[in-house]
C-alpha cells in the first residue's frame, strides 16, 4: 500500500502512473485532496479544543479549590467535550475511507518500466536456448497426455468440472519429480530454506500481499469468510480462504514483525497447491491444463533491505530461470509493461517457456518486486545499523516454476514421433528409473 504522506506529497506523480498502468486515478482516489484535507482540519480542530479542555480543567480545579463558583467553565467543557467527540468520530470515518481507497491503489512502477497498455507492449530482454526443430507435426500437450494415458482431463471434469486435470501414472510421477527437482535445487544450491505453509488463509493475510479487496472474486473463500465485510475493508484473522499462490502464506509469516537487520535478505521457498477461481477468464485457454482452478507451483519469496532489492530481484530471477536451462527448456525473460504489471509490483519479469505443440511462448513464472508495498500492507520491518527508526523491507517473489506448465513444457518439447516422451536428464533421478514415458497396453 502506498503511504499517506506520500500520496499527499506526490499526489500529481501517483496520478500520472496510475494513468501509465491504464487505471483511472479518480475512480481509485477519488477526491483524495479534499478528504484529506478535512480529515487534517478534524484532527488539528481537535487537537485545538484538547488544549482549550486541558486548560479550562486546570482552571476548574483552581477555582474549586479557592471556594468559587466554576459552573460556566464547567458548562464551556461539557460542549467541549460532545464536540470533540463528533470532531473525533468524523476523522476516524476520514481516516477509514482515506484507508480504504488506499487499499484499491495498485502499487507505482518503477522509471526504467515501459509504458503500455497490454502484453504486447512488454519487452524480451532474454532469450535461452534453440528452438528444437522436430521432423514430425508436434502435437499439444493435452493431445499428447491423453494419447499416453497420463492425463485424464474427462474424468477431472466428473470429478470436479472443468478447469481440472488427473494426472496417472508416469504422468503424477513426473509432477512429483518436478517439485523435488525444484526444492532441492532452490534449497541446495540457491541458499532457500524450505516452507511447508497453510493451504488456507485469513482475510489479513491476502490483504497484506495485496489481493484483497480488490481481487476477490479471483478468490475461493470458505463458508467463513465473509466477501462483504471484504468489500468494507474489514480483515480478519479468523476466516478462511484457499491459497492463490504459496506467495500469500509465505510473505505474511512475517506479518507484525520486526526483522532483525543481521538475517537479511531472508530467502525462503514453499511447495503448495494453488487455488484460483479464473473469475473473466471464460473461453480463455480451456484446452489442456494452462489456466486451472487447481495446480501445483514451486514458490520462491526474499525479505531484503531496500538498497539491495535490486539485485535479489535479478538473483530470484536467475534462479527460476536454471531449472529451465537445467531441464533445457527454451524460453525468453519479458520486462512487462506498465498496463501488464500486477497489481502490487513495482516491476516484474516473466519467463515464457516455448511450446512447440502450439508454437508459442507461454508464460511460466512472474518475478516481481513489490519495494514496500507489501511490507507497509503486513507491517514488516527492520531496523538499520545505527538509525533509531525501523523501515520497511522489501519483499520479492517469483514462481521457480509453475509445475504443471513446466510439465506441460516437457511433454511438449521432448515428444518423440512415436507419441511418446523422453525424460530430461536433469529429473532422471526423480523417475525411478523411466528415461521415457511410453503408453502402456
Amino acid at each position: 500500500m502506498l503511504e499517506l504522506s506520500f500520496v499527499r506529497t506526490n499526489l500529481a506523480l501517483v496520478e500520472e502512473k496510475l494513468r501509465a498502468r491504464g487505471a483511472d486515478p479518480a475512480a481509485l482516489l477519488g477526491d483524495f485532496h479534499t478528504l484529506d484535507q478535512r480529515r487534517r482540519e478534524a484532527i488539528t480542530r481537535a487537537e485545538l479544543l484538547k488544549a482549550r479542555r486541558n486548560d479550562l480543567s486546570q482552571q476548574v480545579g483552581a477555582i474549586k479549590k479557592s471556594g468559587g463558583d466554576a459552573t460556566v467553565l464547567m458548562d464551556e467543557t461539557r460542549a467541549l467535550k460532545e464536540e470533540l467527540d463528533t470532531l473525533d468520530t468524523l476523522a476516524s470515518r476520514l481516516d477509514e475511507e482515506l484507508r480504504l481507497a488506499l487499499s484499491k491503489v495498485p502499487n507505482l512502477t518503477r522509471d526504467e518500466v515501459p509504458t503500455g497498455k497490454s502484453e504486447t507492449d512488454n519487452i524480451a530482454v532474454k532469450t535461452w536456448g534453440e528452438i528444437p526443430k522436430l521432423n514430425f507435426e508436434p502435437k499439444p500437450h493435452w493431445e499428447i497426455g491423453e494419447n499416453l494415458g497420463i492425463l485424464d482431463l474427462e474424468r477431472a471434469a466428473k470429478l470436479s468440472g472443468a478447469r481440472f486435470s488427473v494426472l496417472m501414472g508416469a504422468g503424477a510421477r513426473l509432477e512429483r519429480a518436478l517439485i523435488s527437482f525444484m526444492l532441492d535445487l532452490h534449497t541446495q544450491k540457491h541458499g532457500y530454506t524450505e516452507v511447508l505453509p497453510p493451504f488456507m488463509v485469513n482475510s489479513k493475510s491476502l490483504f497484506g500481499t495485496g489481493q484483497l479487496p480488490k481481487f476477490a472474486d479471483d478468490l475461493f473463500r470458505c463458508s467463513d469468510a465473509d466477501a462483504e465485510a471484504v468489500a468494507r475493508g474489514e480483515f480478519k484473522d479468523n476466516d478462511h480462504w484457499l491459497i492463490p499462490t504459496a506467495e500469500v502464506p509465505v510473505t505474511n509469516l512475517y506479518r507484525d514483525e520486526i526483522l532483525d537487520e543481521a538475517r537479511l535478505p531472508i530467502l525462503l521457498t514453499a511447495y503448495t497447491p494453488c487455488f484460483r477461481a479464473e473469475a473473466g477468464t471464460y473461453g480463455k485457454d480451456v484446452r489442456g491444463i494452462i489456466r486451472q482452478h487447481q495446480f501445483q507451483k514451486v514458490e520462491l519469496v526474499k525479505f531484503t533491505k531496500p538498497e539491495d532489492s535490486d539485485a535479489e530481484h535479478e538473483k530470484l530471477t536467475r534462479d527460476a530461470e536454471e531449472i529451465l536451462e537445467a531441464l533445457k527448456l527454451p524460453y525468453r525473460r519479458m520486462l512487462l509493461c506498465t498496463g501488464d504489471t500486477g497489481f502490487s509490483s513495482a516491476k516484474t519479469f516473466d519467463l515464457e517457456v516455448w511450446l512447440p505443440g502450439q508454437g508459442l511462448y507461454r508464460e511460466i513464472s512472474s518475478c516481481s518486486n513489490f519495494d514496500s508495498f507489501q511490507a507497509r500492507r503486513a507491517n514488516i520491518r527492520f531496523k538499520p545499523a545505527g538509525k533509531g527508526k525501523t523501515e520497511f523491507v522489501h519483499t520479492i517473489n517469483g514462481s521457480g516454476l509453475a509445475v504443471g506448465r513446466t510439465w506441460l513444457a516437457i511433454l511438449e518439447n521432448y515428444q518423440q514421433a512415436d507419441g511418446s516422451v523422453l525424460v530430461p536428464d536433469a529429473l532422471k533421478p526423480y523417475m525411478g528409473g523411466l528415461t521415457q514415458i511410453s503408453k502402456v497396453g
